[in-house]
């Protein structure tokens, strides 16, 4: 683990919120799309139980509801304007900063990793702003996402980005021990922007972010992160 000065990314993220203006024209809805059919069968049960008074089975249904509605939700950000900025990929907490191997590129990198937990916007988004080089899809296991195991042993989905200034970015979608299913919408030869939303992990899970070594990491081991808003660390080019 780095030695680094710890510096507060809830700090950084609650400045972002007050000095940069929401992004225009949000391309998704609040309510993602992957959960509208999970939403819809709660809520038909949910409903279905009250008509019937079985008050405590609809009770249950209801908070079960209230929780996929919660779980799904997919709320707009804004995007720093720091074009060397290395945005967190998803909400959640840094687990990891460390100075490895990047096992997709083979090459010495700054590994940042952020674990979500159920409670978390599970919307995943480009970290740069990039043209997606590579796609890699491994099946795995389903070991809990915090561990440092699960970047190697778990199901995952990885894509090479490279940035307009010929820096490579690895981001990888890592499945947890809920989380069974991952959803990467992007594919080589696509364009991403800063903050562009390319995949989404269902239930609880991971994302790692592997830099060139020279990147400097502004994010430290258990700090809050906010997909976009947030600042990981800074490239070097």
């Amino acid at each position: 683990m780095l030695g680094l000065p710890r510096r507060s990314a809830v700090l950084n993220s609650a400045v972002l919120r007050f000095r940069l203006p929401l992004v225009t024209n949000y391309p998704h809805p609040i309510l993602a799309r992957e959960g509208w059919p999970f939403l819809g069968i709660a809520l038909v049960i949910a409903v279905a139980l009250s008509l019937t008074t079985w008050w405590p089975l609809a009770a249950l249904a209801w908070l079960a509801a209230l929780f996929i509605a919660q779980f799904f939700r997919d709320p707009p950000r804004r995007v720093p304007a720091d074009a060397k900025a290395v945005l967190s990929p998803a909400d959640g907490k840094i687990v990891v900063v460390e100075k490895t191997r990047d096992p997709y590129l083979d090459r010495e990198a700054l590994k940042i990793s952020v674990f979500m937990n159920v409670f978390n916007v599970h919307s995943n988004r480009s970290p740069v702003d990039a043209e997606v080089a590579n796609a890699w899809y491994s099946a795995g296991s389903f070991v809990n996402a915090a561990l440092d195991k699960a970047s190697l042993e778990n199901e995952r989905n990885a894509l090479q980005l490279r940035t307009p200034t010929g820096v490579d970015v690895t981001c990888v979608q890592i499945a947890g021990l809920i989380a069974r299913r991952i959803l990467c919408y992007a594919k080589p030869g696509d364009k991403l922007a800063r903050g562009e939303r390319y995949g989404f992990i269902r239930f609880g899970s991971r994302v790692d972010v592997y830099l060139p070594p020279d990147a400097k990491p502004r994010a430290a081991v258990g700090d809050k992160v906010y997909a976009t808003e947030t600042i990981l660390a800074d490239l070097a080019h």
